[in-house]
């Protein structure tokens, strides 16, 4: 090739890596508007150049927390935030972690349910902390607009909280019955099987299929749906551990806080197992019922997703 031919072919495709390069860099500027992010979450933040990432965060500072004995700073762990990337199509991902008192947990899911986010764990980040204190993880696709604001009614439902109550309260609100007396028929009804009766206590478990390591593994090595009801008839609660997988879970969450019951952890119980099961743990107070219809509806989802 003449050497004047292949300086124009070499000007012409740097020339196009320039414009697609600019192209992606208008496209992503246009995603990620850091400006509007701020505005919507009230909240200052910082750009990572390297990762391409916006992350805005908010200290919880209007309760004083004690790990082991000792008022942290909430430096050491103690900060909200929520972080934002461009993805596809001129989208944007977001990823965070809430810090959260026990009373605070159940309300912010619903928000965030309320503004098409995502609860994706919940668990401890501490031992020996007064008030206990919960971390949840937080994720979504959408505009850098929808998202912010979606953070924005998480946390502003904090606050309403703590507006309301300075204090963390320490239990959640209805009665449990002093005596257990289930009658277990009508739960075996709805739930469509028999159950384990134990003391004027019912229990029901549904086991899932796994293989670890080439091993198959189910319900009695801990892959299992179990719901657990005590008190009586009217006053009841039940408490229990949903096998979900990643796909499922957002949708029975929904259902769970939709029926009133109170998600208490979302975790793993294992490594390396196929497929990946996630587990959320709740805790449901009212009619027996009422509860039992509700851990139906989400295991009724979770049979049509397989089918």
């Amino acid at each position: 090739m003449p050497h004047s031919l292949f300086l124009q072919h070499s000007i012409l495709a740097a020339a196009l890596v320039f414009g697609l390069a600019s192209a992606h860099a208008a496209e992503t500027s246009s995603a990620l508007d850091t400006a509007r992010i701020e505005q919507l979450t009230g909240l200052k933040g910082k750009f990572s150049q390297e990762e391409n990432v916006f992350k805005i965060s908010k200290p919880r500072t209007e309760v004083k927390i004690q790990v082991d004995r000792w008022v942290m700073p909430p430096f050491m762990g103690l900060t909200s935030w929520a972080a934002f990337t461009p993805a596809q199509n001129g989208l944007v991902m977001m990823m965070g972690d809430t810090v959260l008192f026990e009373d605070e947990v159940n309300p912010v899911i619903s928000a965030a349910f309320d503004a098409d986010l995502e609860v994706t764990a919940l668990h401890n980040h501490f031992f020996f902390e007064q008030p206990k204190v919960y971390f949840m993880h937080i994720g979504g696709t959408g505009t850098a607009a929808q998202l912010a604001a979606g953070v924005k009614k998480i946390y502003d439902k904090v606050s309403e909280i703590r507006a309301a109550n300075p204090t963390p309260t320490a239990g959640f609100s209805k009665t449990i019955a002093g005596e257990n007396k289930i009658t277990a028929g009508p739960l075996e009804t709805i739930f469509g099987m028999k159950g384990e009766a134990n003391n004027g206590m019912f229990k029901v478990t549904i086991g899932r299929d796994a293989t670890v390591h080439g091993v198959k593994i189910g319900k009695q090595m801990g892959v299992n749906t179990w719901a657990a009801f005590a008190g009586t008839d009217t006053l009841a609660v039940v408490d229990g551990d949903f096998a979900v997988l990643e796909d499922e879970l957002q949708s029975v969450l929904r259902i769970l806080r939709a029926g009133d019951i109170n998600i208490v952890a979302i975790h793993q119980h294992m490594a390396h197992e196929q497929p990946r099961y996630l587990f959320l743990h709740y805790w449901g107070k009212g009619g027996a019922g009422d509860l039992a219809k509700t851990v139906k509806n989400a295991l009724d989802f979770q049979a049509s997703a397989r089918q």
